[in-house]
Formats: C-alpha cells, sequence, structure tokens
C-alpha cells in the first residue's frame, strides 16, 4: 500500500518546512488522518537551524534555561536552539551562558530516567522540553513527572508540530499546528472512523519514522 498522498507546508523560509502525507497511520497511542515526516527537520542542519530560530523567539526574551531535554532525538534541533539563545544580544536573557543538551534514558516501563552523572544537569535547573510532535502529550507528560523527581524545573514545551497549547500547566510553543493541517484528527485505535468505515492502514509511525503496511 502507498503511503498517502504527499503534501508540503512552507513559509515564508524556505527552509521552514514540513513534509505531510495524507491517509490512515496507526502511532503508538492512537489512530492518524496525516503523518508528518519530520526526518529532515530534525536531520537536515539548514532545516533544523530554521526550526530552532523560530522556537528561540518564543524564549529568548523571558526564559531562563539551564537544559534542554530531548524527546523523538531532537538533539540537532535543541544544539542549535541553544546557540540561538545563548547568542550575544540584549535581548537574550541566556546570552553567554552554558545551556546542557541532555536524553533521558527509558525504563522497561517507559518510565524516563537519568543516570548519576547526568542527574545533577536536572536537579535544581530550568528545564526546556523539547519534543518532535505533541499530540496525545503521553510522552512529554512523563518528561515532566521525571523533571519534577529529580527536582528539577520544568519551563516550558518546544516542538515542531502540536496540537495542544498547554500541557502540565506548562506553555507548549510549536512552529506547525493543526491550522496548517486541514482536517488533521487523530483518535484512540478503538474510535478511530476510518477503520469502521474499512479503510486500510496506511503506514505504522512513530518519532524514528514510518513503515508501510
Amino acid at each position: 500500500m502507498a503511503l498517502g498522498e504527499k503534501v508540503e507546508i512552507t513559509t515564508d523560509n524556505p527552509q521552514l518546512k514540513l513534509e505531510i502525507y495524507k491517509g490512515h497511520y496507526a502511532t503508538a497511542h492512537g489512530h492518524a488522518n496525516y503523518y508528518i515526516d519530520i526526518a529532515n527537520n530534525k536531520a537536515n542542519l539548514a532545516q533544523a537551524k530554521a526550526v530552532a530560530k523560530a522556537l528561540a523567539s518564543k524564549y529568548k526574551n523571558s526564559t531562563m534555561i539551564d537544559t534542554i531535554l530531548c524527546l523523538d532525538g531532537m538533539e540537532v534541533i535543541a544544539t542549535c536552539l541553544a546557540n540561538e539563545l545563548t547568542a550575544h544580544g540584549y535581548t537574550n536573557i541566556n546570552a553567554g551562558r552554558d545551556i546542557f543538551i541532555l536524553t533521558p534514558e527509558h525504563n522497561s516501563g517507559s518510565q524516563l530516567f537519568f543516570r548519576d552523572n547526568t542527574a545533577p544537569m536536572i536537579e535544581n535547573k530550568f528545564v526546556l522540553i523539547i519534543a518532535a510532535s505533541v499530540a496525545t502529550g503521553f510522552t512529554v507528560k512523563s518528561a515532566v513527572e521525571s523533571i519534577n523527581y529529580y527536582a528539577g524545573h520544568p519551563v516550558g514545551i518546544a516542538s515542531i508540530f502540536a496540537t495542544t497549547k498547554e500541557i502540565c500547566s506548562l506553555e507548549v510553543n510549536s512552529v506547525f499546528n493543526p491550522h496548517d493541517l486541514p482536517g488533521y484528527k487523530t483518535t484512540l485505535a478503538h474510535d478511530c472512523p476510518m477503520c469502521k468505515n474499512g479503510e486500510k492502514i496506511n503506514a505504522l509511525v512513530n518519532s524514528f519514522g514510518c513503515s508501510q503496511l
């Protein structure tokens, strides 16, 4: 089965764009009628810089950040974001400071944890969570719980795409949102209208990519 109809969402910046597919896709937490392909946003340096610059504008004037906690393979964008946030300039409150770029580990129960040598990068630190996309919010909520457990201070959530503006009383800032995807819809698997209509699943998708069926 084909992956679906491909569409590119563009902006005034040719490097700030989003590749999407229309179809029927299964995620770990439900079904969606769009697959958002963010592989190039995460791995292409020019695109990663464009995403980071767009996100930095949400924080550089207002938010102290010690650590950027990376979910969904967002290390390249997080590094670019740290460069933007620490660049010298009177509007950057983090100018000249060091920012940790940290990726959590997952245990067998999918809980996030940190080793003894990385936990100090969370403890008593202002932590920004960065994720590829925020839809159900399950992974982000787990990250917030982990930061609190290790005595850190979560200060916000940043992502390439998000369907919500708030999780755990934290503001979610994204570059793209459902307004960019007409008719975007996610549901629990047992409530999926496409399944009820007998529409075959195009692919299984997660933060690493997609596998066609």
